[in-house]
């Protein structure tokens, strides 16, 4: 259950006033990429702050910190029945991908990486690569010519032509454009007006990323999962998918240092401070951009940062969220 309360939280609140000296630390970062920190605790923001002239309800590219959102999207198609179950394989919602390598992928195996597509970000030289995806001419054409590398649900990797697969069975789905869709299931429930969802060449909303969205509306994206898919006491998504998706289901350790598992594209990490074990999940974009949820605490954590390609992004969110937690 990722709704928890009780004494952390309290004791959290009464510290809150600590936030605004421990936030203005990174007035001073030596890179000068960091654009905003919100922290909501309780339900409520109780410290956020804006670096380097930003603005916190100005939008902001949080790369793939929107592949987390894509896995909301697809528990919103399911809770309307639109997508029966993550046991399906995307030639159900796609038949044009059957006798394609992608078209017999579980639903289930798309969201935690495990696709088994030749599909990896890191090697230029790999057929379904990020950057050929994105300078693909039809970017459907891409994904049904991508070969097989290995049996799905095998082996985890990450990549984004995985889910841009989720995305576009999302569009299959509901028969809708993926940010109309995202409008109406998503951020209009959440009173989030103001969006940008970058489309590919062919016209599919990119499920893989490129989802602008300002700081405080991704501490709300937080806040609504950490309340089990509430938002003011309205529900949004069922608490069953967020419980779902959130899980960590492949263990991630040994190929990634900032998270030890991957639920439906969430991650998850165990830190220690202070002695005691605390359980933060995730969504993650190049650059530094998180946002952070902790049951234990009952706490939001929302980062947005434009050091894009650049390895510190990382580092300093994940400081800063140490720094928070320590507090």
């Amino acid at each position: 259950m990722l709704a928890s309360g009780g004494l952390a939280a309290r004791s959290a609140w009464a510290a809150a006033p600590r936030f605004d000296d421990l936030l203005a630390r990174w007035d001073a970062d030596e890179h000068p990429d960091l654009k905003g920190v919100v922290i909501r605790l309780g339900g409520h923001v109780v410290a956020e702050r804006a670096y380097g002239g930003a603005d916190l309800d100005a939008l902001h590219d949080m790369r793939s910190a929107g592949k987390s959102v894509t896995s909301l999207l697809v528990g919103a198609a399911r809770d309307r029945g639109l997508i029966r179950s993550v046991r399906d394989v995307v030639a159900d919602y796609w038949p044009k991908a059957r006798g394609s390598a992608i078209g017999d992928v579980s639903l289930a195996d798309i969201l935690t990486m495990r696709s088994g597509l030749a599909a990896n970000d890191e090697d230029p030289t790999s057929p379904g690569n990020e950057d050929r995806l994105d300078e693909a001419a039809n970017t459907e054409a891409f994904l049904l010519a991508a070969p097989q590398a290995e049996r799905p649900g095998s082996r985890y990797q990450y990549n984004s032509l995985t889910a841009f697969a989720a995305g576009l069975v999302v569009e299959k789905a509901t028969k809708r454009h993926g940010a109309d869709f995202a409008r109406e299931a998503l951020f209009k429930p959440l009173g989030i007006e103001r969006f940008d969802w970058t489309s590919d060449v062919s016209g599919h909303t990119k499920g893989q990323g490129n989802l602008s969205l300002s700081p405080r509306s991704m501490a709300i994206i937080g806040q609504m999962a950490l309340d089990g898919g509430a938002w003011q006491g309205r529900k949004v998504i069922s608490k069953a998918w967020i419980d779902e998706s959130l899980a960590p289901t492949v263990s991630i350790a040994a190929v990634d240092r900032y998270a030890d598992g991957y639920g439906y594209f969430w991650y998850a990490k165990t830190h220690e401070i202070g002695g005691q074990r605390v359980q933060v999940r995730f969504a993650s974009g190049n650059g530094g951009n998180k946002i952070y949820v902790v049951p234990s605490r009952r706490m939001v954590v929302a980062i947005a940062s434009a050091a894009y390609g650049r390895g510190y992004g990382q580092r300093r969110s994940e400081d800063i969220l140490k720094a928070i937690l320590a507090a």
